[in-house]
């Protein structure tokens, strides 16, 4: 469970600053007339760790939630891999019915641009995936399910972390961030024991998604 639960004294001026952190890099790296004055995979990767960062400044000993144990890891391949096989499946519906989706998703994987895919997985299972949950699950739903509850704060976290992207201006990947962002919110908010899963899952179905088995 959150590490405070109900808690009307939580402040919640960190979440605020780093949310807004969080929106300042994603516009960067994502609205259309400035992200291609950007590396996007430098710029990813210092978003991931100034946030993962942050999270560990306002919310200390998150990692005394860790566990990396085999139910842990195995757990979190088979989420991982459920979470592929939902998005496979939501692929193959959004580009029967919407002439606009493959664009955007085609779009979307233009990103990777040259990158070589071993320094990619290297960044998406190592840096970028846990780093994500650490920020927006391990800090930004925990500090808010503490002040407003635990479905609020799931509510509100999965808002935010799906607002961030807004600036992309690609229907597809606002969508993306909307599924996956319930999807780990959801597990986070009814078994936060199982936070290191959560983590390994995401950092598996960022590198299977992009690299591994691109969903074309």
């Amino acid at each position: 469970m959150p590490l405070i639960k109900n808690s009307p004294t939580s402040t919640l001026k960190p979440v605020v600053f780093t949310v807004l952190w969080a929106f300042v890099l994603w516009t960067l790296m994502f609205f259309p007339l400035t992200a291609h004055h950007f590396n996007f995979w430098l710029l990813m990767t210092i978003a991931a760790l100034s946030l993962s960062t942050c999270a560990t400044i306002f919310m200390p000993k998150w990692w005394e939630r860790l566990k990396l144990s085999p139910s842990n890891i195995l757990l979190g391949v088979v989420i991982a891999v459920s979470l592929w096989l939902f998005f496979w499946l939501g692929d193959k519906i959004a580009t029967f019915l919407f002439s606009t989706a493959r664009p955007e998703i085609n779009a979307i994987y233009g990103i990777k641009g040259s990158i070589s895919p071993y320094l990619l997985s290297f960044l998406l299972l190592l840096i970028i995936g846990p780093a994500e949950e650490i920020f927006w699950r391990g800090f930004i739903q925990e500090r808010l399910s503490q002040r407003y509850g635990l479905t609020k704060g799931f509510l509100i976290a999965t808002a935010l972390y799906t607002s961030v992207h807004l600036a992309s201006c690609n229907f597809m990947l606002i969508m993306a961030a909307l599924v996956a962002g319930t999807f780990w919110g959801l597990l986070y908010r009814f078994f936060p024991q199982r936070f290191t899963a959560i983590i390994i899952s995401h950092a598996l179905w960022d590198a299977a998604v992009f690299v591994w088995f691109p969903i074309m």
